[in-house]
């Protein structure tokens, strides 16, 4: 099973992410963000975003959003940004 091994928030509503399979990637969550909903809403201050971190392998916010990590590595794969050599810029 996919877990995140290490996370750090960047500008712009983005993570930069490293999986437990030594892949790393860089994931713009701005859209996820824009969405309704009252869980996302606090994400939108950038400051909020920021206190993220991992709980159980998986990208958390203190209001108990989460994201799976495995969604975020497809993703990032399908996407053609998925780094599999561990080596994220």
């Amino acid at each position: 099973m996919i877990k995140i091994a290490s996370i750090k928030a960047l500008a712009d509503h983005r993570l930069k992410l490293v999986f437990s399979d030594g892949s790393c990637g860089t994931a713009d969550l701005s859209a996820l963000v824009k969405r309704a909903g009252e869980m996302v809403q606090p994400l939108r201050d950038q400051a909020y975003f920021a206190r993220v971190f991992l709980e159980a392998g998986a990208p958390t916010w203190p209001n108990g959003f989460d994201l799976a990590p495995w969604a975020l590595h497809r993703d990032l794969d399908a996407a053609g940004l998925l780094d599999k050599s561990g080596q994220l810029a």
